[in-house]
């Protein structure tokens, strides 16, 4: 841009520089070389009035004007009457000047105007979209809470006509699993009964804390130990599967504000998932950093066989599952817990390369991490 202008006014003073030497070198016996030269004066004035509106062209015009007029009044004899056209070129050099420059820097103003227009377009354009990006997304949220309040709606008559009775059924079995010895084909009934018994009733309090609004305990909380305590619980289970498990230290103490005792449930839920999908030999990572803008993220990074884009969609959908013994509700509560917090819950993943969930959660202001 800074070439371009220094350029262009030394190409204009050339042009004129060039007009004028051809004006006074070429003797005046050969005036129609002189007409000839006369008109292509028009040149720089009409390129300064595209290039730099109507002060650069009537610019031009006057020094053009200067430049020419010593060449008519002393190589001409200044005659008036004689002379009169070319006097009136001097005046239209100032007025093709004058009005191409105003046509010009209003074309000019006019394409500006359109640019703003064309920039405020793109910007609306942009919020709309990104409007229309909400909206769906309330759109996914209406739909999911529809969804828990009918859950919620069922979870009073499931609570009550459901847990009673697998109550009573699994006393019943352990009463009846101390009269036969083990070995018994009737044990072995019996405790399978008893298990079935247990998943059911998981079943059902996985489905009541989906359903049931539980308000957040928030205080204090530091993430590092939440994690350590977590993988502390899941250690054996890692060994017993031969995946390693590892928590990477951030770099300094992480505090946030969240119900310590949910949050370990939806890490629980999450760490679970990952040392079942991972085969023996594989690992599992879970690694901890901050944001400038007051953002937890804990990333758990598995080297399991990952899922496809349709899965991905689908895992927060209640009674959605890919395991042949799963609930399909402990995603769904994870997410709810971690909302719930304040926090985000996003999972990235592709067939045969894994799978990464990530959590964001809000650090209180003036929290130093």
């Amino acid at each position: 841009m800074e070439k371009s202008s220094i350029l262009r006014p030394v190409i204009l003073f050339f042009f004129i520089i060039v007009i004028s030497l051809l004006h006074y070198l070429t003797p005046l016996h050969l005036p129609y070389l002189h007409d000839i030269f006369q008109r292509l004066y028009y040149l720089p004035i009409i390129l300064a009035a595209l290039w730099f509106g109507f002060r650069g062209g009537l610019s031009c015009a006057v020094v053009v004007s200067i430049a020419y007029a010593p060449h008519l009044l002393f190589q001409w004899g200044g005659h008036l009457t004689m002379e009169m056209e070319k006097y009136l070129e001097i005046l239209m050099y100032n007025i093709v000047g004058g009005v191409t420059g105003l046509l010009s820097q209003r074309e000019r103003e006019k394409t500006v105007e359109l640019q703003k227009t064309a920039r405020g377009l793109e910007e609306s354009y942009q919020k709309l979209q990104h409007q229309s990006e909400r909206i769906i997304t309330i759109e996914e949220q209406l739909r999911r809470a529809e969804k828990l309040s009918t859950l919620g709606e069922m979870a009073a008559v499931l609570a009550h006509e459901i847990r009673n009775p697998l109550g009573s059924i699994r006393g019943t079995a352990e009463i009846l699993k101390d009269d036969y010895k083990p070995g018994d084909p009737k044990h072995e009934f019996i405790e399978i009964q008893i298990k079935e018994t247990e998943r059911l009733n998981r079943v059902v309090e996985d489905f009541l804390h989906m359903a049931r609004p539980q308000p957040a305990d928030m205080k204090p909380c530091p993430i590092q130990e939440e994690l350590e305590t977590i993988v502390t619980l899941v250690a054996n289970d890692a060994r017993e599967r031969n995946i390693k498990l590892v928590v990477q230290p951030p770099p300094s103490p992480i505090i946030i504000k969240a119900d310590g005792e949910k949050l370990r449930q939806g890490f629980l839920n999450i760490i679970i998932n990952a040392l079942q999908a991972t085969k023996p030999g594989g690992s599992v990572i879970i690694a901890t950093k901050t944001y400038a803008n007051g953002l937890c993220e804990i990333q758990f990074r598995d080297t399991g066989s990952g899922m496809d884009e349709e899965t991905r969609k689908r895992i927060f959908e209640p009674f959605f599952t890919t395991k042949p013994d799963g609930t399909g509700l402990g995603l769904a509560i994870t997410k709810k817990i971690i909302e719930s917090n304040g926090g985000t819950l996003l999972v990235e993943s592709e067939a045969d390369h894994g799978t990464t969930v990530i959590v964001r959660l809000p650090q209180p202001t003036g929290e130093k991490s």
